[in-house]
Parts: structure tokens; C-alpha cells; sequence
């Protein structure tokens, strides 16, 4: 079972193998008591069949294994990947306790590797002084965006009893727990142990949008608000350790760390995504915040117990407090009464009685009633801010600084981070969509034919019909629906600012990408709803742009598109009135699926030095917005590593990345461990940005050059894999569960952009990653690193020791064979092979498995030789020894979902969902994805 086989992998520590044990334990008594003694001995058998079968390899050792699975039920089945999914559970839980126990012990000195303290320390030896630092400060946006992409399997009642796990199983790590207390706190982890057995991990249902927008809003008072105070904290704190108490008072933090979300407003390819949807997404938003900002209000009130006459109050402060009763007058009567001795809780009162009102409002709106005026709430997020301020003034005023210094400051930066829509909101859509919806508007408008213009004509028309005063004259009523709710999203965008604030929406996203006229198609849009236009000879502008490039063509293509954008005379006149800053997106999925994972790289850093080096030569400034998924196949990967691999001087302060799914869950589940992954991100991105400060050394040109050549080889051989094998696409379609992947109900977009289209082209990545990750051929991450290597190094030894030096030297070079190590790592050619057998013709799965299976091998051989490695992983043992650790599990896993697929196909798939095999299917799912710690 779980404590006697998994305790010995390489590079283990001591203390986590005593945790995975005690939990092992505890999971084996739990399934003494309660399961079947059929699964229990099913369990047991797999374990034992299936070591022999990886420590033997013949044909005679996988029958044997196979002939177990054949003697189960669809049932046992099903109960037998449930308590393998609870080992990955557990095995998680530990690994994620051990690792913030290591974190604590290692809070003294320099603390740990990517700490503040660590960071300030190596900037300040490097030359960066306090001054130096507060620029760097002042121009820093560290902006990770949750998405809705369907790839977090988990449900949130098994999210939720995880969580209860790890605090239970926390709790024993207590020093000061004497026996008794002791044995208590085992029971209760015995208990949360059974209860999450006995939680069902697949959904019943579909998840609605309402569903993923409440899922995103779940981490921010389970751990994100906490943890965003916390890492401004320990940020002041170590300017002081690092920089003296004198110095680091002089030093202003502002409010740098900010979040995004595209929950409610992503509408590309989701036809679920209303406008109404985005209407719902900002108002549970805004609900959530205004929720938390009531509760610490409360807080505060039972904190600030100061009477009159033992303190002299600000007179700021004495005239707020006059002027709210007076405004409020009759409505506090009674809320005051208790606090008429006390100005700070009766201030503090009157201000929760006014967040009161403007939540009301909010909630109002949520239920489908109309607003009511009410003059006692808040207009704005800035009158919050300035009563808390004169709080802060009048406290500091009478010498109780240290008071202001604790939840109040808290909340206070809470509101200038959180403002009251919580998250920007972006919106995505397509670019054709919005080239539709124009075309239509100006044949109705001008009697224009839009689509057979070229794309000098089009940009020429556009930029006049943007600045039309008052906009074009056609009937919106008499457009086609698609079309008509094209545009009325744009006068839900301004109707939402009025509403909700200002700021509350990000930047207007336009996927696909491939002229300028496609981001001029979305002004004039904007400009139909008064969101962009000119008046008086004045421009105005409340709506940012982000193009979004994302196949290998589109990044090609890059430079052309922004010279002719910031040519456009009426463009730069909107950049200007918008801070003349350019948010552009690169998509990490699409282009790695499209050309692969050396080509999506390279090609990716090259379009960040062509962006920078045109937005320079326009005077513009310029954030890139990171469009990464959670597999290293959709541009995933340690944050700090992935900020620090960005080529030097574009990252310049500023950074705005997707986030998902599992790592949401992942990095935000626990408290301790969201402040170590935004302090790790916030830490990278100021370790990048020093170029603002002070030189550093470009990247060298013979490098660039090599990597120029491997993307080309690379590219070769993943098209060659892709798009030029036949039957490569029968392969995917059969050899992996894509085709099951959907009865997971993991979210509300489908999973290819187009029905019955099953082209590379339409599948989205994540179905295309998600579904070769189930089936251990991981390939979008490493295939065509190993062929690259191979070709170029051919008949020139030499060559090997350049590879060597950039490997060494380049930290782009290095993060790229780190991350193919890890997904090497999680690949298993010998268990893709018992996939490749599903395939309807055998040559097919043979042809295309021995090529995945050859590059597999080429890419170990190749990157073990640059990195002068013995194995895989060899600079990082604990990743190592965690992968290790789920071998024996996830094995035994793979084989069942191969025989579930079998028989699940074998009947009329019209009713495979009636199958009694599909449920086991699902669980099957959702056990790998655990234990591989990823979907897509």
C-alpha cells in the first residue's frame, strides 16, 4: 500500500517520508474499514502485477496484469481509481506540507532562494541602490489573470475536503501537541481522509459560466486577500532588514500586485459567453469584494476602542465624522448610539453602514431588480480610501502609528489594490467576429463593401468612421444576431464602467490576430458605444486594445502589423490619451500546437525583442501579456524561471500572464503557499526589470543565431509529425481519451472551435495537451528538441560544446531543456504503446508511435549529453523524486483507462454516455490528472 511503497524515492528527505507514510497508513486503515474487500485486494494485486510487469517487461507479466482487469466490474473498477486518486491526493498534500515546513525553518539568514530578503540582497550587490529600487518600484505591475479554460478537474467540494486534509494533517506538525492532543488530531485526519473517499470527484453536471466565474472568486477569500497583505508586508520588511529601517521608510511600495481575470468576459469560441454574462461576472465581483471590505471594517471596529478626551483627533477626521452624520442623518440613528464616546468605531460605523448601501446596490442588480439611487453609498472605491486615510492621518496625529501600521494599513492597501471591482475584466473575442459585425454596420451605414477592400483601403475608412462625431447612422435592431450582440457587448463595457468603476474592465483582447485593421474594427465598435471618439478636436479613449498573436505565422507577422498600427495617425492620437502604453498578447498554446515546441519558444522571444524594438522606435512603452497555460506543451512552468528566461530588456517592469485551472488550485488553494508563488513571481519580475536601472549584457548574437536554426529544424520535424504523417490525426482521435475528455464537465467551452471539425487546426490545446498528457505521450512539450539537436550537431562535434556553454550561460537556452525534462519525465513510452494498440488500424498506431517513440528517446539522449547529466532531472531531486513517487500508481492507472476505453468503444457510441465503463472512465481521468499534477 501507499506507506510501504512509496518511501524510498531518490532524493527523498526523511521527514516527508515519515508524512507520506503516516498518510499512507491512515488511507489503508480508512479502506480496512470501508471498502470492499474486493477493491482493497484488487488494489494490492494491481500494485504487485504491475511492479513485476515494469521490473520484468514480458508478455507473460502484462497478461497476468491484464487478466486482474478483466476480472473487475465497471463498479470495483470505478472504486479501485478512486483510491488510487486519493493516494495522489495525499501524496500532493504532503509534498506541498513539507515544502512550506522547509520554507519556515529556512526564514532566517537569507531565507529561502526567490525570498524578498534573498532578491534585495543580490539587487543591492549588484549596485541597485534605494534610490535605483523605487524606480523599479514605481514602474512594476505584476498582473496574473485567472481564465475559464476547462482544465481543473477537480470539483469544488473536492478542493474543499482536500483543504481540510492538509489543515488537519498541518496541525500534527505542532511541536506542542502533548499525546493526547495528539491522538485527537489523528482522528480527525482519519476522518477528513474517509469523507474525502467518499466525495464523488466527477461532476454531475456541465459547469455553467456562473460556475467558473463563483470558482474563480473562490480563492480570494480562502487565500488571495490574505496573501496579497502578506506579501506587502514581508516586502517592507525585508527593505528594512536589507536596507536599514531609516532607508526603507523613505522607500514608497506602491500598489504593484493587481489582478486580472477573463471569467465572463472571454467569449472567444464559447458561445456561452453573453453580454449579459459579462454584466454577471463584474457584479459577483464586485459583490465579493465589497463582502470582504465589510468584514474587516468590522474588524477594525473591534480594534480602534479610543475614547475622546484620551486622544487628540485630526480636525480632517473630526470634519468627516460631522459631515457623514449630518448626510446620513436619520438612517444611523440607532447604528451609532453604542459609539457616540468613541469617534473611531462610530466613523467606522457610518462607513460600514455606507459599504452597506453600495453592496445593496450591487445586489440588487445581481437579482435581476432595478436600481434604487442612494445617495448614502460609496461613488467610489477613491471616498473609501479617503475616510480610511483620515483614519490613518488622525491615529499617526496622536502617536499610535504602530496601530495604524496593523489592519488598517491592511485594508487600505486592499482597497488600492482591489478598488471595487475586485479584478480587471478582459474581453476576448475573435477577430472575424468584429470583421462581420463592421461589414454589416458600414453596408448599412455607407453602403460600403468592407470585406473587398484591401487592407490600406480598410485601415484609411476605419480611421475616419472612428472619429464620426456621434457615430454611424444605421439600425442596430436590423443587424444579424451575432452581429448585433458583436456590439452590444460594447455598450455593456460602458454601461459597467458607469456602474462598477472606471477601471473595472482590462483590455479588449482580439485573438487571431493578423492585420491592423483588426484592432481598428474593435475601436470603431467601441466608438459606436462612446467608448472612443473626438470632440471638440479632442480625443478621448476608455478602451485598451490588446492584439493577440498566437500561430507561428501570426508572430512572423508581428512586426508588419504594429508598424502599420502606429502609423495610423488616429491610433497614436487614442495611444497618446491612453499613457501611450501598448499591451500586446502572444499566445503560448496555439503556436506550440501549431509548430511545435522549439519553434512556439523561439519564436516567442524573437516577436518580445521585435515588440519592444518598434514600440522604442514610436516612443511608446509596452506590456506584454503572456498567454501560458499549466503544461510546459501550453507555455507553462515555474513563474520565476519563466520571467527570468524572457529576453533581456523587454520585460521592463511590467508582466501580465494567464493562469488556470489546476494551477489556480495549485498555487491558491493554501495561504502559505499563494504567498510563496506571487512572492517567487513578484521576485522574478524585479530580478528581470533591472535593465531600467542599470546596463546589463544582450544576449550573444551566435546564440541567437544557433536557436534560429534549431526552431527551423524543429518546426520541420514537428509538421512533419503533425501534419504530413498519415493517419496522425486518426491516431490522436483514437489513441488518446480526447474524445471521452468532455464528459468530465470541466467547463463551459467545447472543446474544438468548430463541430465535427477534428483538423489540428479546430481541436483547442488544451483538449490536444490534456489528451496526450492521459495518454503519457507528452510530446507538444520536447518532440523535435531531440531531432534539432541531432541534425545540427551532425558530423560537428564541436557543436555539442557550444550547446554545452548555452545551456550554462543563457538562462532561455536552460529553462527550455529544464521544462522538456520535466515533461520527458512524465512521459512513458512503454504505457503509450498500450494506447497505441486502441488505434482501429494497427500500422497507423504503429507508425505513429515508433515516431513519437524514437524522438522520446533522441530527446533523453541529447539533453542528458548537453546537460552532462546521468538521468533525467539530476539538478532538480526533489521534482525528480516526486514524479518517481507516482510511477508505481500512475501505471496501474494508465492500463485501467485503456481497458475502460476498450470496452466503452466496443458499444454503440451513441449511448457510451449510459455506458456502465464511462463513469470508471471519467474517475480514471481525473485520478492521472492528479497524479500528474496537470490537465492542459
Amino acid at each position: 500500500m501507499l506507506s510501504d511503497r512509496l518511501g524510498d524515492a531518490h532524493g527523498d528527505d526523511k521527514d516527508l517520508r515519515s508524512s507520506i507514510r503516516l498518510l499512507g497508513s491512515i488511507l489503508t486503515k480508512v479502506l480496512a474499514a470501508q471498502a470492499k474487500p474486493e477493491v482493497a485486494n484488487a488494489v494490492a494485486q494491481l500494485q504487485r502485477k504491475f511492479a513485476s510487469l515494469i521490473r520484468e517487461g514480458s508478455a507473460n507479466r502484462r497478461r497476468q496484469f491484464i487478466e486482474i482487469l478483466e476480472g473487475l466490474d465497471a463498479e470495483e473498477i470505478g472504486e479501485v481509481v478512486r483510491v488510487f486518486n486519493g493516494y495522489f491526493s495525499l501524496i500532493n498534500i504532503a509534498e506541498e506540507s513539507h515544502n512550506l515546513n522547509l520554507r519556515r525553518q529556512n526564514q532566517t539568514g537569507r531565507y529561502w532562494p526567490g525570498s524578498f530578503h534573498d532578491t534585495l540582497i543580490k539587487l543591492r550587490d549588484s549596485g541597485v541602490s534605494a534610490d535605483k529600487l523605487q524606480i523599479l518600484l514605481d514602474e512594476m505591475l505584476y498582473l496574473p489573470v485567472m481564465t475559464a479554460h476547462p482544465t481543473e478537474a477537480k470539483r469544488r467540494t473536492v478542493k474543499s475536503a482536500l483543504r481540510n486534509v492538509f489543515l488537519s494533517q498541518e496541525t500534527l506538525d505542532d511541536p506542542r501537541l502533548r499525546s493526547q492532543q495528539r491522538g485527537e488530531a489523528l482522528d480527525k485526519l482519519q476522518a477528513q481522509i474517509q469523507l474525502l473517499l467518499k466525495t464523488d470527484e466527477v461532476r454531475a453536471r456541465k459547469l455553467g459560466v456562473a460556475d467558473e466565474i463563483d470558482a474563480g472568486l473562490f480563492y480570494f477569500s480562502l487565500s488571495l486577500f490574505q496573501a496579497t497583505t502578506l506579501v506587502y508586508r514581508n516586502l517592507q520588511r525585508s527593505l528594512s532588514d536589507v536596507f536599514g529601517a531609516d532607508v526603507a521608510s523613505q522607500i514608497r511600495i506602491p500598489s504593484f500586485l493587481r489582478f486580472g481575470s477573463w471569467i465572463g468576459g472571454d467569449r472567444d469560441g464559447n458561445p456561452n459567453v453573453k453580454p449579459e454574462t459579462t454584466e454577471l461576472a463584474l457584479r459577483m465581483q464586485a459583490q465579493t469584494i465589497m463582502q470582504e471590505y465589510l468584514a474587516r471594517l468590522d474588524q477594525l471596529r473591534g480594534q480602534l476602542s479610543h475614547s475622546y478626551g484620551l486622544c487628540e483627533l485630526a480636525t480632517e477626521f473630526i470634519d468627516s465624522l460631522h459631515a457623514d452624520r449630518t448626510m446620513l442623518g436619520s438612517a444611523v440613528t440607532d447604528l451609532e448610539k453604542p459609539y457616540l464616546q468613541e469617534p473611531y468605531r462610530h466613523k467606522l460605523i457610518l462607513m460600514k453602514y455606507r459599504m452597506q448601501c453600495t453592496l445593496q446596490r450591487v445586489q440588487q442588480q445581481l437579482q435581476g431588480k432595478p436600481e434604487q439611487a442612494n445617495r448614502h453609498a460609496y461613488a467610489s472605491v477613491a471616498e473609501f480610501l479617503l475616510d480610511l486615510r483620515l483614519i490613518d492621518v488622525s491615529l499617526r496625529g496622536h502617536g499610535d502609528a504602530n496601530i495604524a501600521e496593523l489592519e488598517l494599513a491592511d485594508l487600505i492597501r486592499l482597497a488600492d489594490v482591489f478598488d471595487f471591482h475586485l479584478m480587471q475584466l478582459d474581453v476576448r473575442q475573435e477577430s472575424t467576429r468584429h470583421s462581420e459585425a463592421v461589414a454589416e454596420i458600414l453596408a448599412a451605414a455607407l453602403n460600403i463593401d468592407y470585406l473587398a477592400l484591401d487592407e490600406a483601403q480598410r485601415i484609411t475608412l476605419l480611421a475616419e468612421a472612428i472619429a464620426a462625431p456621434g457615430g454611424l447612422m444605421f439600425d442596430a435592431a436590423a443587424l444579424t444576431p451575432a452581429n448585433r450582440e458583436t456590439l452590444e457587448l460594447f455598450t455593456v463595457m460602458a454601461k459597467m464602467r458607469r456602474e462598477i468603476g472606471p477601471n473595472c474592465f482590462g483590455k479588449y483582447v482580439i485573438s487571431m490576430t493578423h492585420s491592423a485593421s483588426h484592432i481598428l474594427e474593435v475601436l470603431l465598435l467601441a466608438a459606436q458605444a462612446g467608448l472612443v471618439g473626438r470632440i471638440g478636436g479632442h480625443w478621448h479613449c476608455h478602451i485598451g486594445v490588446s492584439p493577440l498573436f498566437e500561430t507561428i505565422d501570426d508572430l512572423n507577422r508581428i512586426s508588419e502589423v504594429l508598424t502599420q498600427l502606429f502609423d495610423t495617425d488616429c491610433y497614436r492620437e487614442l495611444l497618446r490619451v491612453s499613457d501611450d502604453r501598448q499591451e500586446i498578447m502572444l499566445g503560448y498554446s496555439d503556436s506550440c500546437k501549431d509548430g511545435g515546441i522549439l519553434a512556439s519558444a523561439w519564436g516567442l522571444s524573437r516577436a518580445q525583442r521585435e515588440i519592444i524594438a518598434i514600440s522604442e522606435r514610436y516612443g511608446l512603452k509596452c506590456r506584454l501579456f503572456h498567454g501560458r497555460g499549466g503544461t510546459v506543451g501550453r507555455g507553462g512552468g515555474p513563474t520565476h524561471e519563466a520571467i527570468l528566461a524572457q529576453p533581456p530588456d523587454t520585460v521592463r517592469g511590467q508582466i501580465k500572464f494567464t493562469e488556470q485551472g489546476e494551477v489556480l488550485f495549485y498555487r491558491y488553494n493554501n495561504m502559505e503557499t499563494a504567498v510563496y508563488e506571487l512572492t517567487m513571481g513578484v521576485t522574478g519580475l524585479l530580478k528581470a526589470s533591472v535593465s531600467l536601472v542599470q546596463a546589463i549584457p544582450a544576449d550573444r548574437a551566435e546564440d541567437l543565431a544557433v536557436m534560429d536554426e534549431l526552431a527551423r529544424i524543429g518546426e520541420q520535424s514537428y509538421r512533419d509529425l503533425t501534419e504530413r504523417t498519415p493517419g496522425f490525426l486518426d491516431y490522436f482521435y483514437e489513441a488518446t481519451p480526447v474524445g471521452e475528455i468532455g464528459g468530465l464537465n470541466i467547463g463551459s467551452r467545447p472543446s474544438h472551435r468548430k463541430k465535427l471539425d477534428r483538423s489540428k487546426n479546430s481541436v483547442r490545446a488544451i483538449a490536444w495537451v490534456f489528451a496526450w498528457a492521459q495518454s503519457r505521450q507528452t510530446f507538444p512539450a520536447w518532440y523535435g528538441i531531440g531531432f534539432s539537436l541531432a541534425s545540427w550537431c551532425a558530423g560537428k562535434p564541436e557543436r555539442l560544446e557550444t550547446l554545452r556553454r548555452m545551456y550554462n550561460d543563457w538562462p532561455f537556452f536552460r529553462n527550455l531543456l529544464s521544462n522538456a525534462q520535466m515533461a520527458l519525465s512524465k512521459s512513458d513510452m512503454n504505457i503509450a504503446r498500450e494506447y497505441a494498440q486502441l488505434c482501429a488500424d494497427p500500422e497507423t498506431g504503429k507508425r505513429v508511435y515508433n515516431l513519437i517513440a524514437g524522438e522520446h528517446q533522441r530527446c533523453v539522449e541529447w539533453i542528458l549529453e548537453i546537460t552532462n547529466a546521468d538521468r533525467l532531472l539530476a539538478e532538480n531531486p526533489a521534482l525528480a523524486a516526486s514524479l518517481q513517487r507516482r510511477d508505481a500508481y500512475l501505471g496501474p492507472l494508465n492500463y485501467l483507462q485503456v481497458f475502460l476505453i476498450r470496452r466503452l468503444r466496443e458499444i454503440n457510441t451513441e449511448n457510451a454516455a449510459e455506458s456502465p465503463w464511462m463513469k470508471p472512465l471519467l474517475r480514471s481521468i481525473n485520478a492521472i490528472a492528479a497524479g500528474m499534477r496537470n490537465t492542459g
